[in-house]
């Protein structure tokens, strides 16, 4: 219980807001392979790559593999065959030594694979429908309990707003959600996230990061902190295989973010596996609207506006738990798929030893969050929205479903 504080972005913040910050600085891009039923592809032309926590795999090389149709490309979709089908993805494509890329769970998923990682081989295994289904050897109650999470229901003037709590870093252990989810989303006429993380290589997204998590006036990380944290950041890198000043354009606040992610990827919780990607995906295949309830700008100027002793006590804090974090991750997960209330309630409280901290990650974003909602519930239009943001937000006096509530609606748990 005591570690979850370090692991706040699962919960609180779009774990995939810094996803293009790592390329410029950190290591190459490290190998991967991919099999399709088990049956590894051979690329004869460029191969997989993890970059920025995304595996990256060539484009007609894996849809060869997986039987599908390749009908067209831009730079920012491809269209695919699946099943005399076609379907249009959308997804920034990225060259490489003149090979086109694509991130492999969006073209796995449209061609109707799962999609599974495994952290210890780094292979990327697609396993088609059937194969899946007759593989699966966990009981029932089991695969219904996964997926429990958090949901809440809100309604007003003919609208109806389903609430759901995210874990932004997941692995395949998180699904099948219920059917409750997917019904609800069935039905949704739009989705709502913190921030739409398909979009997180864009160039925008990439300037954004670099002006605010990078030194602008020469000077370097090791400037800004001290020697004790600068070793210890150190120290970690090197753990990772990478050079211990990896991270010496970024200020401390990056650092902490790069770090928060390390061990719970080496466990096999990914952002791709994310709750809130996952329909946001689904949306793209329905051709429904996704709107964002914050910006990564206001996410990026949350942690930028730190005070330089928080953005220090923090990247500590990430680096003395280290070791800790993929218990801390498990124990999350497992709050999430048993929907333990209680649970995160307690993480929720745990925020507010820092009243500076607790105001940026909580107080403040709900408020806004809520803000929004409430213009959806008071639109008039009787449409429905499906809005998933990290659970972390919901619970507690400055929670989303307190702050509904005191504006007089009635909110349900599902």
């Amino acid at each position: 219980m005591k570690l979850w504080r370090k692991m706040l972005l699962s919960l609180t913040v779009s774990a995939s807001l810094l996803t293009a910050a790592s390329a410029p600085a950190m290591a190459a891009p490290q190998p991967a392979s991919v099999k399709v039923d088990e049956q590894k592809v051979d690329y004869g032309t460029g191969a997989p790559v993890i970059s920025d926590k995304t595996t990256l795999v060539p484009l007609r090389s894996t849809l060869k593999a997986m039987d599908t149709e390749l009908k067209g490309a831009t730079a920012d979709s491809i269209t695919v065959v699946v099943n005399g089908k076609s379907i249009t993805l959308q997804s920034k494509l990225t060259e490489i030594n003149g090979v086109t890329y694509v991130p492999v769970r969006i073209i796995g998923d449209a061609a109707g694979y799962s999609v599974h990682w495994d952290a210890r081989t780094r292979t990327v295994q697609l396993v088609s429908a059937s194969i899946d289904a007759g593989t699966t050897t966990a009981p029932a109650a089991e695969v219904s309990q996964a997926g429990r999470g958090f949901m809440w229901e809100v309604q007003s003037n003919g609208n109806t707003v389903y609430l759901v709590g995210s874990m932004h870093l997941a692995d395949k252990s998180f699904y099948p959600l219920r059917e409750e989810y997917e019904e609800a989303f069935a039905k949704a006429d739009h989705l709502g996230v913190e921030v739409d993380i398909s979009k997180a290589a864009g160039e925008e997204q990439q300037k954004l990061i670099m002006q605010l998590g990078m030194y602008q006036d020469g000077s370097t990380l090791k400037d800004h902190i001290s020697s004790e944290t600068y070793t210890k950041l150190g120290d970690v890198l090197e753990k990772n295989k990478m050079k211990r000043d990896a991270l010496d354009p970024f200020k401390p606040w990056v650092a902490e973010v790069m770090i928060g992610t390390l061990k719970p990827m080496e466990a096999g919780y990914e952002a791709s596996a994310g709750i809130d990607l996952y329909f946001i995906q689904k949306a793209v295949e329905r051709k429904i609207p996704v709107v964002e309830l914050e910006s990564y700008e206001s996410q990026l100027s949350m942690f930028n506006n730190f005070s330089k002793e928080l953005q220090e006590k923090n990247l500590n804090t990430a680096l003395d738990s280290y070791d800790q974090m993929d218990t801390a991750m498990d124990q999350m997960a497992d709050m999430w798929k048993t929907g333990n209330d209680q649970a995160l309630l307690e993480f929720t409280n745990s925020m507010s030893d820092n009243a500076e901290y607790n105001k940026a990650m909580l107080t403040d974003r709900n408020i806004g969050m809520v803000n929004k909602i409430d213009g959806y519930l008071k639109n008039g239009k009787k449409e429905e929205y499906f809005i998933v943001v990290g659970a972390g937000h919901y619970l507690g006096e400055q929670g989303i479903v307190q702050l509904l509530e005191n504006k007089g609606y009635k909110v349900v748990r599902k």
